[in-house]
């Protein structure tokens, strides 16, 4: 199945009266959706027709933690997204137990529809417009991963994990076009990541740009055999990486 041929998936625990006003709304914009109840089996049936999944929290439904494991494997295995949708006591919970960079947006109780309803728009036309280079972003710190995410995503897909060995795994199903990777991270840094990825054929050719705060002439030289593409600090302005970015996709043309 094409990508333009695939739906938003909405998820709840039941069909709600305001899921059914989710899907109304969704109709008026002429967003293309069909809605699962939270069953792994079920889901997990229909997983490759999504585009995106939006996971409604019913208040009066409990967080089910069975299928919330499964959508954790689901979604690190898969190139989607997710938005969430509940109270902020069930959404914080989701959020704890999801990969970081798969969560697209959190929207809290009570729904703000016009808010939700553009951003499920755009990210459904972001997906079927021609591809864009497809960049991970790996660092601990999950604040300055979204602020970089934030930073690119407007002309840039944007993957993002929080620690080396969930880059590693990410990259074991998810193609990326250019790795911006953290130097200091806690269990496995930087260097070890990168020594990782050119030790496996199915990673070796992709390129890494260091994006860090280690501006010391040993850390930097640490690196060098490992032939990183690129080594940038992250005092960097959104402009100067911006311009980074376009010309390292100029040259690989």
């Amino acid at each position: 199945m094409s990508l333009n041929d695939k739906k938003m998936m909405l998820i709840g625990a039941k069909e709600s009266f305001v899921i059914r006003a989710l899907e109304k709304k969704l109709d008026e914009a002429k967003i293309a959706h069909f809605f699962m109840v939270a069953d792994p089996e079920k889901v997990c049936d229909e997983w490759s027709n999504a585009a995106i999944i939006t996971y409604y929290i019913d208040q009066s439904d409990k967080v089910d933690t069975v299928f919330l494991n499964f959508l954790n494997e689901k979604l690190t295995e898969n190139d989607i997204q997710v938005i969430i949708i509940g109270e902020k006591i069930d959404t914080d919970v989701v959020c704890n137990n999801l990969p970081i960079g798969r969560i697209l947006k959190v929207f809290q109780r009570p729904l703000n529809m016009d808010e939700f309803i553009n951003t499920a728009k755009t990210e459904m036309k972001a997906l079927k417009d021609p591809p864009k280079k497809s960049i991970l972003v790996v660092d601990d710190d999950a604040t300055y991963v979204g602020l970089v995410r934030d930073w690119l995503k407007e002309k840039y897909k944007v993957s993002m994990a929080i620690s080396g060995l969930q880059a590693i795994s990410l990259l074991a199903t998810t193609h990326v076009d250019l790795i911006l990777l953290d130097y200091e991270m806690p269990i496995t840094n930087g260097p070890q990541v990168l020594e990782m990825l050119r030790n496996d054929p199915m990673t070796r050719h992709v390129p890494v740009i260091f994006l860090t705060g280690k501006s010391d002439k040993e850390s930097v030289m640490k690196v060098v055999g490992l032939k990183p593409e690129g080594y940038l600090l992250k005092s960097i302005s959104r402009e100067e990486l911006m311009a980074d970015l376009q010309k390292f996709f100029a040259t690989r043309k």
